[in-house]
């Protein structure tokens, strides 16, 4: 059941990465991240009461709670430094960079939780990582002049956070209900969000947001509230380092409505790191 979950939380990412992109194309991606995190606060206190686990809130230990609220801070640097990366880069470039975590979070998942690292997982993150630089690398036509890197350095701050993110959360929902500990997290990610926007003055912005934006903002809220619900759900049911890989599937979602969309190809070396990547990530399955 939790390879089910697993696998929604990954359409439901993908489509975040696109949704958002279009949120931001004309907002703060500071700012674009705090409203979002209102839609998935919502969502996921909604699913909350739904699932009746509310009752147990009181049964939290302190341990399970700090782990939560550092899981939160993890997401919320990591959310800032994606949707920024997003803003300012091509969702074919980004989102492989945000998905090479993967191989940080079996890392982790080895030192920090005792998860083996078997003979197909260290060949999968080799396959993995080739793959993510095949497709982070510059096309031929490309100069490094009339390229800028910031969204690289976003980018991989993105990956690191969300590594943090996938282990601390795993320690922190391992004696709660999984859609409680979403959703406490939830708020530490609204309120680092917050914060970021009134430290860097972009709250006036706000009234700027033209309609369009506002729609894909709800939408790629609603899109996140599900892909976390999926995710955590399944990270409680099984193990993170098969979990998390299964989760960063997502970037076959994100590639092909990236080409829809934005009209955003891949040339033959991108195509080869997809596939090295999809097929490192499908054999953590075996």
């Amino acid at each position: 059941m939790w390879i089910i979950f697993a696998f929604g939380s990954a359409l439901f990412a993908g489509l975040t990465s696109i949704l958002a992109k279009c949120g931001i194309k004309n907002t703060d991606s500071n700012v674009a991240t705090a409203l979002r995190t209102i839609i998935v606060l919502i969502f996921s206190w909604i699913m909350v009461f739904i699932s009746k686990s509310q009752s147990t809130l009181y049964n939290i230990n302190t341990k399970t709670l700090i782990f939560l609220i550092l899981s939160g801070i993890a997401t919320g640097a990591s959310w800032l430094c994606y949707f920024k990366a997003l803003q300012i880069g091509d969702v074919n470039k980004v989102t492989p960079i945000d998905k090479s975590s993967t191989i940080l979070t079996m890392l982790m998942a080895f030192i920090f939780l005792g998860e083996e690292i078997t003979f197909i997982k260290g060949i999968s993150m080799i396959l993995i990582g080739i793959g993510t630089y095949l497709m982070i690398i510059k096309k031929e036509n490309v100069t490094v002049e009339n390229k800028s890197n910031a969204w690289l350095i976003y980018a991989l701050g993105s990956a690191i956070f969300a590594s943090l993110t996938s282990i601390l959360g795993k320690v922190g929902i391992e004696n709660i209900d999984s859609t409680l500990g979403t959703a406490i997290r939830t708020i530490v990610v609204l309120i680092m969000a917050w914060i970021v926007v009134f430290v860097s003055k972009k709250q006036n912005t706000i009234r700027d947001i033209d309609k369009n934006s506002w729609i894909f903002l709800f939408l790629s809220g609603i899109a996140t509230g599900g892909s976390w619900l999926c995710y955590y759900r399944a990270l409680q049911m099984g193990p993170a380092s098969i979990v998390v890989p299964i989760d960063k599937l997502s970037i076959l979602v994100t590639i092909v409505f990236s080409y829809i969309v934005f009209k955003e190809k891949l040339n033959k070396k991108s195509a080869l790191g997809l596939l090295l990547i999809v097929i490192g990530t499908l054999s953590l399955l075996f």
